[in-house]
């Protein structure tokens, strides 16, 4: 494991997540060659296998930012990255960064950072009370309709508008850096030519999407010039038939399985 108090203060920090993407597809694509730009940064070339703690966007997410990520899948315990200061804590290590306070958010930004939240499905839209949660964490927050999980071309919207945030982000302090990938939930049918309905193969489709985007939010992401540690994971898979069911928010394994991977970018490599 990484020592993260290493890290904080020090590095700027990419935390995304790839609403929805299912650990079996993703694993099925990067080991067949059709996600390049990830395959040259995963660790291994591949995805760790997790459990999420939660089956949908707001509950995951709530656990995420108390410093929750998905678990490994083999026995543990396993220390965790990031960890409120509480006691009894059995998965706070030597190389977890403890904070003070009731979410992660918080606990960067008391360190120094400046915290930026870049939204993609409903939970982060701000379009009413409980969309207005999770961005509300962060120090600056960004969502438009185009962010969507409508629009063939969202992460293409949202990639411009981290440039102007990159652009404009105070030079002397670390910046966390949240983005919410919406291309891979319902609908996602748009990234397959002729398909009629959505499926394992529109998922996969979006995730190819999603990967020839990603070379530019890595450059990005190191433009500043510090060297930048990154999460990149899914919050929750989703079914597409499985045993009947449709969808996530259930307690199925395609649900609960998901692909995680963390690394360190390095400026000038992108």
């Amino acid at each position: 494991m990484i020592d993260m108090n290493r890290v904080v203060g020090d590095h700027d920090i990419l935390f995304v997540t790839l609403d929805t993407l299912r650990y079996d597809v993703a694993a099925e694509l990067v080991a067949a060659g059709r996600t390049p730009t990830l395959a040259r940064v995963l660790p291994g070339g591949g995805w760790q296998r997790r459990h999420t703690p939660a089956s949908f966007t707001y509950a995951a997410h709530l656990a995420f930012f108390a410093g929750f990520l998905p678990t490994p899948t083999t026995p543990g315990p396993h220390p965790r990255l990031f960890a409120a200061r509480f006691p009894g804590s059995e998965t706070t290590g030597p190389g977890t960064w403890v904070f003070d306070g009731p979410d992660l958010v918080g606990g960067l930004a008391a360190a120094g950072y400046h915290t930026v939240c870049v939204g993609g499905v409903g939970f982060f839209n701000k379009l009413s009370p409980l969309g207005g949660v999770l961005p509300g964490l962060f120090a600056e927050s960004h969502w438009t309709p185009t962010f969507g999980v409508t629009n063939p071309h969202s992460l293409t919207a949202q990639l411009d508008r981290i440039a102007a945030v990159v652009g404009t982000a105070p030079e002397e302090r670390p910046l966390l850096l949240f983005l919410n990938v919406s291309a891979l939930h319902q609908p996602n049918r748009h990234y397959l030519p002729g398909a009629a309905v959505d499926g394992r193969d529109t998922h996969a489709a979006a995730l190819e999407y999603v990967d020839r985007h990603l070379a530019r939010l890595f450059r990005l992401a190191t433009a500043r010039g510090r060297p930048c540690f990154a999460i990149v994971c899914s919050d929750h898979g989703t079914a597409y038939g499985e045993d009947g069911h449709v969808g996530h928010r259930v307690a199925h394994e395609v649900v609960w399985t998901v692909p995680y991977a963390e690394f360190t970018l390095h400026p000038g490599r992108w």
